[in-house]
């Protein structure tokens, strides 16, 4: 099932359904499942509302799927998250060698058993078709990194498992996130927060894929274009650290909440690994694809 938060024609944030067989979006208050917005829904949801809802998306005789997509801003699936969001680093082999590459001081883990966590604030998220600032009085060093994004449906702490695809009871659904950074900013310092959260650099969309949608853990192509140029192609099967090993680890000293949004790292070919380094500027149009969820387009203004 694919779920979008849209602007309606009154301005008001709406959760909508979007049909398998046509394509149109249904409120998903039109199939009793009231909600304020995408975390109001994923907290208050259980897995056999989101079971009913489901179905729903396969029926076209339905009134409430009238909405054609093209007619209302579709906006990023989570346009306010609670908390910020936790990032993966280096979670791809090839990308932790370019990255060294660029910067061994900055890039080079102490202890590759262990996964390098980070936060990202994220005041607001901009959907598919929204810009990303600029931000040239801060930044000169402007570089994408295409990732699946997992988000939690419930509060997770001290998580143990006895088989691994248990967890994907858990999973709300995934997205696609550009982690967009400032390397400048995020090597001239010892940890990465201000370089990865200047306003503007979670682009998030176009869609949230429920977890049943996909096989666990989710084997996704994921691919980055510049301008129509190709300059990531991977699949989310080559992270060093699995989903499982991430919730799991976390989850042994903070508790985290339903709606966290996990983003799992980027593979090779961002800005900075190419040579030479090739970083964003105006007028460029990013395009962030994942397989079975869509593509994030925005171009940096």
């Amino acid at each position: 099932m694919r779920l979008v938060t849209y602007m309606d024609a009154d301005g008001r944030e709406t959760v909508g359904a979007v049909n398998r067989l046509n394509g149109k979006i249904g409120p998903i208050s039109e199939f009793g499942f009231p909600c304020t917005d995408m975390n109001d829904l994923i907290e208050r949801a259980s897995l056999r509302d989101l079971d009913d809802l489901e179905w729903h998306t396969a029926q076209t005789d339905h009134p409430a799927y009238r909405i054609d997509p093209a007619s209302v801003k579709i906006l990023a699936p989570i346009p306010v998250p609670r908390q910020d969001v936790i990032c993966l680093g280096l979670n791809y082999r090839a990308h932790s060698d370019e990255a060294a590459g660029y910067s061994r001081e900055a890039f080079t883990t102490k202890d590759p058993e262990y996964p390098v966590y980070f936060a990202k604030r994220a005041n607001y998220v901009q959907g598919s078709g929204e810009p990303i600032p600029a931000h040239e009085d801060v930044t000169q060093k402007l570089d994408y990194e295409c990732e699946l994004a997992v988000i939690l449906n419930r509060d997770i702490h001290k998580l143990h498992l006895d088989k691994p695809e248990k967890l994907r009871k858990y999973i709300f659904g995934y997205t696609i996130c550009n982690d967009v950074s400032a390397r400048d900013l995020q090597t001239r310092h010892t940890q990465w927060y201000l370089g990865k959260s200047l306003d503007g650099f979670t682009p998030m969309g176009p869609c949230i894929i429920t977890a049943k949608e996909v096989a666990y853990p989710p084997k996704l192509k994921l691919q980055t274009y510049v301008n129509g140029q190709l300059r990531q192609d991977s699949c989310t099967d080559q992270m060093i650290f699995d989903i499982n090993r991430i919730v799991t680890e976390l989850s042994q000293g903070m508790t985290l909440k339903a709606g966290t949004i996990i983003i799992t790292g980027t593979p090779k070919g961002v800005g900075m690994g190419m040579d030479p380094p090739t970083f964003l500027k105006k007028g460029d149009v990013v395009e962030c694809r994942i397989e079975e969820i869509g593509s994030l387009i925005n171009t940096v203004e």
